[in-house]
């Protein structure tokens, strides 16, 4: 996780009542406490920092797509710096995997102001080197984006709690704007990319990557993508540069919609 803004959208109303039904963050530091979760892994990203990541297949991990480009120059950073520690905890992983080439989503545009737009296409998606056949490291299934008052969970690493992920197993679709999913879900730095989630029949299905932290009139929240159409376009991607081995960024972007403004 790389900022934090103020939002900025003037249709969204957040009541109380709504950060009061959420659950506290659970770390899940211990093999029983993760076991459901291994599929969730850290990204980290040539020694220089950290994401959070997802496996969605054997072979592909589901991240965001800023996570791919120096913070400092914005370049795109070479995907064959980026280790996958799929469970990462306590120092361990349930299995470790260099990425071998990385497709960031087409729209996407690192550099310039950051607005709905930016985030509803703040995806990529990392091939590894070697697949994950774990029976213990299942991937993760995705589902149609939860409407307004869902209740949704999130799994993530951060600054403070890098070296086991936490989860919030209830937080509170705020908001479904042009694409952006803002949640009352509990982030911070090096949540970038985690998985949100929404839990039916017992099974954890993702829902939208984490792009950004925010505040609205004082209240912290998370934004982030809606998948569908999104992640259609970037697996369409994936397949169409199989051969490229390289990030492949689009250069397409139009600065409308809601802004995230640097308080």
């Amino acid at each position: 996780m790389r900022r934090w803004m103020s939002l900025s959208i003037m249709v969204l109303v957040i009541t109380s009542a709504a950060f009061a039904q959420d659950a506290r963050l659970r770390r899940l530091d211990t093999s029983d406490a993760g076991k459901t979760w291994e599929a969730v892994g850290r990204l980290d990203i040539g020694g220089t920092g950290f994401c959070t990541g997802a496996l969605i297949a054997p072979d592909l991990v589901l991240t965001a797509g800023h996570c791919l480009f120096d913070k400092a120059s914005g370049a795109p950073i070479d995907p064959q710096t980026i280790e996958f520690l799929a469970g990462w905890r306590n120092g361990r992983a349930s299995a470790y995997r260099d990425v071998r080439r990385a497709v960031v989503h087409p729209e996407y545009a690192f550099e310039g102001d950051v607005s709905s737009e930016r985030v509803r296409n703040d995806l990529a998606l990392l091939q590894l080197a070697r697949p994950i056949r774990n029976s213990k490291i299942a991937p993760f299934g995705t589902a149609a984006r939860p409407r307004k008052g869902d209740k949704v969970g999130v799994v993530s690493y951060a600054k403070d709690r890098a070296e086991a992920p936490s989860l919030q197993e209830v937080c509170t679709v705020l908001a479904r704007q042009e694409g952006v999913l803002v949640t009352s879900c509990s982030v911070d730095f090096g949540s970038s990319g985690a998985p949100i989630f929404t839990f039916e029949n017992g099974a954890a299905h993702i829902v939208s990557v984490v792009s950004a932290k925010a505040e609205v009139k004082g209240d912290k929240v998370s934004l982030g993508t809606a998948l569908g159409a999104p992640l259609a376009r970037l697996q369409a991607e994936m397949i169409a540069t199989a051969d490229a081995g390289r990030v492949r960024v689009g250069g397409i972007r139009n600065d409308t919609g809601a802004k995230f403004i640097k308080p």
